[in-house]
């Protein structure tokens, strides 16, 4: 798979700063360039808004904490998986730990948190359609693809972690998993 590609050997100060580039161009694209462009759509079209008690303080919240489960998520993968979570740039180590223990994707999750926040943020049913739509297309294309290289890569580690985390819905950690070395591919 030509876009699944590990990390080549780098300072771990170099996988923070490419993904803080990541985190800056598609936090910035999907959930500041778009969505108000969306919700612009949304009232042309004559959508009614969205009205959500204590909209403003409710989605401030969720985007600060899902954007801290993001951030925790990336700098995890950075600093433990020796990777950053680009496939063009995947871990060398399976993440089994910090965010990644309590869901399969946290950053996946994240991002749909993030986005349904600015959703609210903006009184719109049209970013969270976006959201949903988001969602729906990353659980069927991005998903096995991304699975089947980390079975791969991880063989019966990435099996057993795959049995014992779940993939949208957080649960409480159950036993610990030891990063492991992804081979390598010729």
């Amino acid at each position: 798979m030509p876009w699944f590609r590990q990390a080549s050997t780098a300072d771990v100060h170099v996988l923070l700063g490419r993904t803080l580039v990541q985190i800056i161009i598609f936090w910035g694209l999907f959930l500041y360039v778009l969505p108000p462009r969306i919700a612009r759509l949304g009232a042309s079209l004559g959508i009614a808004p969205l009205y959500v008690a204590q909209a403003s303080g409710l989605a401030a919240t969720l985007f600060v904490l899902a954007s801290a489960v993001g951030l925790w998520s990336a700098f995890t993968m950075v600093t433990r998986g020796l990777g950053t979570p680009l496939p063009l740039d995947g871990p060398q180590r399976l993440v089994a730990s910090g965010a990644y223990a309590w869901v399969r994707n946290p950053m996946a999750v994240a991002g749909l948190v993030q986005g349904a926040a600015v959703g609210i943020w903006l009184g719109s049913w049209l970013v969270i359609a976006y959201v949903v739509v988001g969602g729906v297309l990353w659980h069927v294309f991005v998903r096995p693809v991304e699975e089947h290289d980390l079975l791969l890569n991880f063989g019966e580690d990435y099996r057993a972690y795959r049995g014992r985390v779940p993939l949208w819905l957080p649960r409480r950690p159950r036993g610990a998993a030891t990063p492991q070395r992804r081979d390598t591919h010729p």
